[in-house]
């Protein structure tokens, strides 16, 4: 007869540490999905930081001030960047949180078509722009023998290095 596998306790939410109330952390990098299934809890697994989920950082538990707004290359992903930069833009985020860049992860291998690839050139007009690319292997919950140079500078701005075998 086997054991069961005996996992952690999951975190509670207010178990994130906090440095101070109703202020936004100095420290580490928030990954914000930018619609659901984005690749944000992915970013965090290889690169660590936060993943903030598909909202704004909360002041109240001390979240990440900078933060990253992550989205899939397909046409509803672009969008759903679109909309998070026009809140930005028009003030509808916490004071004092510090976007870093857009994290554009493929959503299939190969090639955009030229329409993406215009709604890509358009998100760079506002916001660094940082594109990963279709990784086979994350499918089947393997590591690639090397990180792709793309996650690579992603690390350097997460001030992380990309995690090997973390699956």
């Amino acid at each position: 007869m086997s054991r069961p596998m005996v996992l952690g306790r999951p975190r509670e939410r207010d178990e994130r540490p906090v440095r101070g109330r109703d202020a936004l952390s100095d420290e580490g990098i928030g990954w914000i999905g930018a619609h659901g299934g984005a690749g944000a809890s992915t970013l965090t697994r290889l690169l660590g930081g936060v993943d903030i989920g598909c909202r704004w950082p909360d002041p109240a538990i001390g979240e990440p001030a900078r933060v990253a707004l992550v989205g899939r290359t397909n046409v509803d992903g672009l969008r759903a960047v679109s909309r998070a930069l026009n809140a930005m833009r028009e003030g509808r985020h916490p004071a004092g949180m510090r976007l870093v860049g857009v994290v554009l992860i493929a959503d299939a291998p190969g090639r955009l078509p030229a329409p993406l690839l215009g709604r890509i050139r358009l998100l760079r007009s506002v916001a660094p722009v940082h594109r990963v690319p279709w990784i086979p292997s994350y499918r089947i919950g393997v590591e690639p023998q090397r990180p792709p140079r793309q996650l690579t500078r992603l690390a350097d701005l997460a001030d992380a290095r990309p995690a090997r075998g973390s699956r």
